[in-house]
């Protein structure tokens, strides 16, 4: 697909934390345009065919499997809980990574609504969170709003207050949970009329903002952590419904003995990551150069205390 970004940086005059590098450019909606995303009109005649052709977003998953050496990750990690973050963890410099790799490559913040690509309007992460480790416990899921030039630190604030606000209460409380459980106790046929005008409104770009907000099917990314569950990672499937164009999975993390330039034997540790990805949203070459800059923020995530230079917004 096309790209001719422009860059954006700007500073707030706030005290006390690192000036923003990033305001978003203020643009008046248009017809076509969405509660969760402006739609791009400059892309060329293949690039707006292919959700005709490839009209569900599971016609157009490309699975990609990686493997990230997390061995200075890992000693970084120890590193911010002795100065007080805790249970700072592998999840939050992948958060971050991804958050800085949207500021540098706003393609993979696209989504396919109603057969039209869209550049989002923000970057909301997805994920499930177990309220108690238990096979009993339920679970709930969670979205988090992120700007483009938040640094790690801010990531794990941000993740971490929502996070706990919902293990609060071992009760499925929260505002999704709240929805989906008002709509689960309708009768049947009631339900399936719901779902029918929920997939229309959403195809049309009608559907209540305050229902984006709470929906764990719309947003930039989810995320799941089958480390945590003592497993390796899976190709997790999208979702038809909703927008939600990539699904990361990672998993244990696992030593390895490897040999160094000189012929030496090393030992590092690395965390295997499968992704699910829309291909209809930008091509591959893309694709690649934004996982090589998430894997460089991953490998070396003490760059992500400060804010990116720049910020690149996304092509008209």
């Amino acid at each position: 697909m096309e790209f001719e970004e422009k860059s954006v940086s700007t500073t707030d005059g706030s005290t006390g934390a690192q000036p923003r590098v990033y305001s978003p450019v203020k643009r008046k909606k248009r017809i076509g345009d969405r509660k969760d995303g402006r739609r791009l009109r400059t892309l060329n005649g293949m690039d707006k065919m292919i959700p005709f052709i490839m009209k569900e977003r599971s016609d157009g998953c490309n699975t990609y499997a990686d493997e990230f050496d997390v061995t200075e990750c890992d000693a970084f990690c120890k590193q911010m809980i002795r100065s007080g973050h805790q249970n700072f963890s592998f999840l939050h410099v992948m958060l971050a990574a991804y958050v800085r790799t949207v500021s540098q490559r706003p393609g993979i913040n696209r989504f396919v609504s109603g057969q039209r690509v869209f550049a989002r309007n923000r970057i909301e992460v997805n994920m499930a969170v177990k309220k108690e480790m238990k096979t009993s416990s339920p679970d709930t899921l969670i979205k988090v709003f992120f700007e483009p030039d938040d640094t790690i630190e801010e990531v794990y604030e941000k993740f971490n207050s929502i996070v706990q606000e919902n293990k609060k209460s071992t009760e499925l409380n929260s505002d999704f949970d709240k929805v989906a459980g008002s709509l689960a106790s309708l009768p049947r046929p009631v339900l399936r009329f719901i779902m029918k005008m929920l997939f229309w409104l959403d195809y049309h770009g009608r559907i209540p903002d305050k229902l984006i907000k709470v929906s764990p099917f719309h947003g930039s990314m989810i995320i799941t952590s089958m480390g945590s569950l003592g497993i390796k990672p899976i190709y997790h499937h999208l979702y038809n419904f909703g927008n939600l164009p990539i699904f990361f999975s990672y998993g244990l993390k696992q030593r390895r003995t490897t040999v160094d330039p000189e012929g030496k034997p090393v030992t590092r540790k690395y965390i295997d990551v499968k992704v699910n990805t829309d291909e209809r949203i930008c091509d591959g070459f893309y694709y690649a150069s934004a996982f090589k800059l998430m894997r460089q923020y991953v490998e070396n995530p003490r760059q992500l205390l400060e804010r990116p230079a720049k910020v690149v917004e996304d092509i008209e």
